[in-house]
């Protein structure tokens, strides 16, 4: 058994089994991937993918155990390669994040600023999608943090740590009915067409949890992953929009109404995930701090060794979360 036989399977395991797609990803040739692939199957035993002619259909039960092995393996590899890359050169590296559009366009820009500069020969990479997306991938090892507020705590390999709260606005145009009150009660705002995120995107439970306290049904005409494209129906004057505060800019969405929304809606807490057993950096451990200055070197190290929320939330109830 070969390290690059696991590594071949895990990594058609996630081309979609398409054997040609992972052999231009790997810059190697289809046939010497399929054959690798026999070889560990005839070692093995056991078939890990099946086939129909020569095209891989599917894992087969035996297989996605066996891939799953794999993948740690992979991972301890990688880790292994870390720590002598931390010893070799601690300011030189990588650093993957996976987050959302809100994060990446509103919280992330001063942090990714200031992080290049103090580590110009890091290369940082950058990879957006839903909060089940970026949770998966910091648990198969594709990223190194996954930042979002919901889907993370559906991951029970992640290290979850609470890095800020934050409130939500309403926007409208300056000629609706609500431009003018200031604060608006839940049930002015069930009167009006509803456009936000997706559900299970951005915090957005809290807002159904909202409507359904008070026994209303939002009119959710219009619903995105991204503030931006939510503004742009706000002023096509498509209904009211629902977004986190950080997403209103002042300058660039001056011709919009935004109404603080605390009151109505329960605030959200951004989070940022660690695959455990990850070994970590010492660039690592400068931008978890970058973003969330409490995560220091000392907490973030407790926080690795804890295994339940309980403890978890014990860990970081003294801890004073900013509001953004």
């Amino acid at each position: 058994m070969k390290l690059q036989q696991l590594r071949y399977i895990w990594e058609v395991a996630h081309h979609d089994l398409n054997v040609s797609a992972t052999a231009q990803s790997l810059y190697t040739s289809q046939p010497g991937i399929s054959k690798q692939i026999r070889l560990l199957e005839d070692e093995l035993g056991v078939e890990v993918f099946s086939r129909s002619g020569k095209h891989l259909t599917h894992i087969t039960p035996a297989g996605q155990s066996i891939i799953d092995k794999a993948g740690e393996i992979l991972r301890t590899v990688e880790s292994i390669k870390q720590v002598a890359q931390e010893f070799c050169n601690e300011k030189k590296g990588s650093l993957s994040i996976a987050t959302t559009h809100t994060q990446a366009r509103y919280a992330l820009p001063k942090v990714i600023s200031a992080f290049i500069k103090d580590y110009p020969d890091v290369a940082l990479h950058m990879h957006q999608g839903t909060p089940i997306q970026i949770s998966e991938l910091a648990v198969n090892g594709s990223v190194d943090f996954a930042i979002a507020t919901e889907g993370l705590e559906l991951f029970s390999d992640l290290v979850m740590m609470p890095c800020y709260k934050w409130n939500r606005s309403i926007l409208v145009t300056k000629d609706h009915p609500l431009a003018s009150v200031s604060m608006p009660t839940i049930e002015e705002i069930a009167q009006h067409p509803i456009i936000t995120y997706v559900f299970g995107f951005t915090g957005r439970s809290k807002l159904d949890e909202a409507f359904e306290r008070n026994g209303l049904e939002p009119k959710v005409v219009f619903t995105a992953t991204d503030a931006d494209v939510i503004k742009t129906y706000v002023r096509l004057g498509l209904g009211v929009g629902i977004i986190a505060g950080m997403a209103y800019d002042q300058v660039h969405d001056s011709d919009l109404v935004a109404i603080d929304a605390s009151h109505l809606f329960g605030a959200s807490t951004t989070m940022i995930g660690c695959r455990r057993g990850t070994f970590l950096r010492a660039y690592m451990y400068e931008f978890l701090e970058l973003f969330a200055p409490h995560l220091t070197k000392s907490l973030v190290d407790q926080a690795f060794k804890l295994h339940t929320k309980t403890a978890m939330d014990e860990l970081f109830a003294h801890v004073n979360l900013p509001t953004r």
